[in-house]
């Protein structure tokens, strides 16, 4: 897998567009935090469900070598390494692996939005 020619941060729709050749795409912040290829994220051998993530955002993201990138999170999580390889396999696969996990969500109980202390709701 080649590397991307292009990689930017929308801050506002917390999308990460990336362009591979002709083909571009975005994914959701909220996407690449629960889909994390960490040990953290994917377990040994059974991954953890991610609950609350939906307003996540990314802090940074720095090149690693050529053939990653680090994404370090707001909420802490920096220990993923997306390869290109990862990025674009969530990229073709964005709709079942996001309708996966909207489905694991469902049947733990678990929800998007993070556990809120009284009534603040992000801008």
């Amino acid at each position: 897998m080649t590397m991307p020619t292009e990689i930017k941060l929308h801050t506002e729709s917390r999308e990460l567009e990336l362009v591979f050749g002709t083909e571009q795409y975005r994914l959701s912040y909220e996407m690449l935090r629960v889909l994390s290829p960490s040990a953290e994220v994917q377990g040994h051998g059974t991954p953890i469900l991610q609950t609350g993530k939906r307003f996540v955002t990314i802090r940074d993201i720095e090149p690693v070598g050529n053939y990653a990138v680090k994404i370090t999170f707001d909420d802490g999580h920096d220990s993923g390494l997306y390869s290109w390889s990862y990025l674009h396999k969530l990229c073709v696969e964005k709709e079942p692996l996001w309708q996966d996990y909207l489905e694991q969500l469902k049947q733990a109980g678990a929800k998007r939005e993070p556990d809120m202390i009284g009534s603040w709701k992000p801008q």
